[in-house]
């Protein structure tokens, strides 16, 4: 018992013993005259706290004898951000969200951000679903089929059901080339 006792004793002198020159450096920092203009106090305790956590880091691995292994923190990378840093960084965020989600949405989600799903999903959208030629075919498609709809009613004609997706397709039609003519002219999407 004694001597679990002075074990512990000896690891809070260790402990103490390498928290002492980082303590002292965020003294000596704080008092610089050119630092404290510098930094805030605000500042000046958030670096004090990252070396006393870098001195805890340091004395428990020395504890363990260098079992550990203490992590390496990406250094941070000036200049433009690459492509595999911005996949790596979309795969944690996507990861982080989809812990949060239930079972069902996670499921989904992983469905739908798909590289494959996500790609078909962007030609489509760019290509066939452009936002213009879809509002084209809707209001079309109420137009005529209204039209349609009244004058089948009047002379007694019965409608077959293929007039709403035709006259979609027609306002889609006039929707799709009216992107193309404004692309072409005004060199905007």
């Amino acid at each position: 018992m004694s001597n679990n006792q002075e074990q512990i004793g000896n690891s809070q002198e260790n402990k103490s013993e390498i928290l002492k020159p980082s303590l002292d450096k965020s003294e000596r920092l704080s008092k610089t005259p050119e630092k404290s203009v510098e930094l805030s106090p605000r500042d000046i305790e958030a670096r004090a706290e990252k070396a006393r956590n870098e001195a805890l880091e340091n004395a428990v691995s020395v504890e363990s004898g260098g079992k550990e292994k203490s992590e390496k923190k990406p250094n941070s990378h000036r200049g433009p951000i690459s492509k595999k840093q911005r996949e790596i960084s979309y795969f944690r965020t996507m990861k982080h969200v989809q812990d949060e989600l239930s079972m069902t949405s996670r499921t989904f989600s992983k469905v739908i951000h798909n590289k494959y799903v996500e790609k078909t999903s962007e030609v489509v959208g760019n290509s066939i679903a452009r936002p213009n030629a879809m509002f084209a075919g809707a209001f079309m498609a109420f137009l005529l089929t209204l039209l349609t709809y009244t004058i089948a009613k009047t002379i007694g004609y019965n409608l077959s059901g293929f007039e709403t997706i035709a006259s979609f397709i027609v306002g889609w039609i006039v929707g799709i080339t009216y992107d193309y003519f404004k692309v072409l002219f005004t060199g905007k999407k």
